[in-house]
């Protein structure tokens, strides 16, 4: 008995598929082969990322340029930023002139020749090449009293360095916002089980990579050279870009169709502000005067299924945006949760040569040191080990007892494990603060600053470290699919890069709200502590983002029961349903 087929979906014009040898049996096999191949690029293009922005600080801050803590921490959080902010821009291009695949060679030979800026200035002869030579600080007279300003010299190479760091942010952002949806394209006919199991895949090569970046691209940038280490992620972006053209022949290709964005734009100016649109005809006298088939025709979709499109993306987008306390939520392991680690009492795991190690936590009066980079790592193993689990367990064990939650079920799930997760936090600093007021403390040297630390062991972070992970593989992993499966196709791009631009939206508005919170008088205001947060009400910090997320959590699951609602009618089953991805 023959294997069934796999289920194709309708051509695009332009569209190449894989030519198979006669006699071959399996598209099935060439689709996992292509998906395989774009896995793979994944994995490798995030492992230069996390290895580019692991120490860019350190990099920064070290004799090569002697940039000022804050200089440095400003270019690694503009760098940060904009590989987030951007993504709509790669998504647009790849809609609009150049398609995915084109996109995707683009942004990643862009990648590869800005990355090789990092290492050709990690060696004198290449900085003076690039930058000139370094100014010598000025000489000046002494300073009279210790409170008299002192002027921040201009950072060294500092244009050169902002243009190579914004040129790779766009050809990471264009990446991410191509790379994901082409991927799904490869698989997208062997069934929406295929494209869901994909994007768990997906995610798992992401961590993959931030795990190889973490324990080997770090630790050799740390303490060995970052010349070396900066040419591996070179070399990790030069081996994606040689994979992604050779598996070409391989990969379903569909050319550019076009993105609606401007019409759905002059279609919200038409619903939102009639009389401004009424101007903008009246401008228009020749096209108001012509009959429409005297007009030249022009490309695209037609005005019903510009309607159509731009009804399917007004459901869609306040399903992205109730998404962002979540990411304000999630971004803390990289920020509050580390800070909130670092007063916790650190054991002693790792012997180690201090003369090795550059950067370590370090245990005052002890020889036994933790690299910092590693403390990362608790979250991306979770997702490591949790992922496969669900993907080959959980799921089909679900899908068999047909009780596998929709992709906005499982966002919702999410949340409630992000929300658990920061009152876990909120609980531990609580219980940290107490051993602090009643002077209950242990005197931890991290790199050159002494800490007070509660006697409170830092494992005692592992639950809320294994529940952000949890909420990852619920929210994000099906927001991912959500926003591939239920945009249209002629916006798939853009609508990706959208989902990736709200995830850094959050972490801005996180990071705005530890801003705001540190003017005198908001709990995290406690200068007296010169870098410790004993005097600060972190805890109190915690459960306002337990507050924020728990109620736009409810928000969601109004507006996810509407849209589900609204899907399953008539409406969803029109032909212009036919245009989503």
């Amino acid at each position: 008995m023959p294997a069934p087929r796999a289920r194709e979906q309708p051509r695009v014009p332009g569209e190449r598929r894989p030519l198979l040898p006669r006699g071959v049996q399996g598209p099935r096999r060439w689709r996992r082969a292509a998906g395989a191949a774009v896995l793979l690029v994944e994995m490798l293009e995030r492992a230069a990322f996390f290895g580019i922005t692991a120490n860019l600080v350190l990099y920064l801050n070290s004799t090569n340029f002697n940039w000022a803590g804050e200089q440095a921490s400003r270019a690694a959080l503009v760098f940060l930023g904009a590989s987030y902010l951007l993504a709509p821009v790669g998504g647009w291009l790849a809609d609009v002139y150049l398609g995915r695949y084109r996109a995707v060679a683009l942004s990643l030979l862009l990648y590869l020749a800005a990355s090789g800026l990092l290492p050709a200035t990690a060696f004198p002869d290449g900085r003076s090449s690039f930058c000139g030579e370094m100014p010598e600080s000025p000489l000046g007279p002494a300073c009279p009293s210790p409170d008299c300003p002192r002027a921040s010299p201009s950072p060294y190479c500092a244009p050169v360095l902002y243009a190579g760091l914004l040129l790779l942010a766009l050809a990471a952002s264009s990446v991410r916002s191509n790379l994901t949806s082409f991927g799904a394209d490869q698989v997208m006919d062997l069934g929406r089980d295929a494209t869901r199991r994909f994007f768990n895949w997906f995610y798992w090569s992401i961590n993959l990579g931030a795990v190889l970046s973490l324990l080997v691209v770090a630790f050799i940038q740390q303490n060995i050279s970052f010349l070396l280490g900066y040419s591996i992620p070179v070399g990790c972006v030069g081996l994606a870009f040689f994979i992604f053209l050779f598996a070409t022949p391989v990969f379903i290709t569909k050319p550019p169709m076009g993105s609606q964005v401007s019409s759905m734009l002059k279609l919200a100016l038409q619903n939102c502000c009639p009389q401004l649109w009424q101007r903008h005809l009246a401008r228009d006298h020749q096209g108001a005067c012509l009959l429409p088939d005297q007009r030249s025709p022009q490309p695209g979709a037609s005005p019903q299924e510009d309607i159509a499109n731009f009804q399917v993306l007004v459901k869609i987008l306040p399903v992205m945006v109730t998404l962002v306390p979540y990411w304000m939520v999630y971004f803390q392991m990289q920020s509050t949760y580390v800070l909130q680690g670092l007063h916790l009492h650190i054991p002693n795991i790792f012997p180690a040569n201090p003369s090795n190690i550059s950067m370590a936590l370090r245990a005052q009066g002890s020889s036994y040191t933790i690299p910092e980079a590693w403390l990362l790592l608790a979250n991306v193993v979770v997702v490591l080990i949790l992922v496969p689990l669900k993907d080959r367990l959980i799921d089909p064990l679900l899908l068999r007892c047909k009780l596998l939650p929709s992709a906005l079920q499982k966002m919702a799930l999410g949340m409630f494990f992000g929300f658990t997760s920061v009152i876990v936090a909120g609980v531990l600093e609580m219980e940290r603060l107490h051993y602090i007021h009643h002077n209950q403390t242990v005197s931890q040297q991290i790199g050159e600053v002494l800490y007070n630390a509660a006697p409170l062991s830092i494992w005692w972070q592992i639950p809320q470290y294994l529940l952000i992970g949890i909420s990852e593989i619920f929210a994000s992993i099906p927001g991912l699919e959500f926003a591939y499966s239920e945009a249209p196709r002629s916006m798939q791009g853009a609508i990706m890069g959208i989902f990736f631009c709200l995830s850094g939206v959050g972490s801005l508005l996180g990071s705005s709200l530890v801003a705001l919170l540190s003017l005198p008088g908001g709990w995290l205001h406690c200068p007296e502590d010169f870098g410790n947060i004993n005097n600060c009400r972190m805890d109190l910090y915690f459960f306002l983002l337990a507050g924020i997320q728990a109620v736009t959590a409810l928000l969601f699951v109004w507006i996810a029961g509407r849209y589900e609602r609204v899907s399953q009618g008539p409406a969803s089953h029109s032909c212009f349903s036919r245009d989503r991805g």
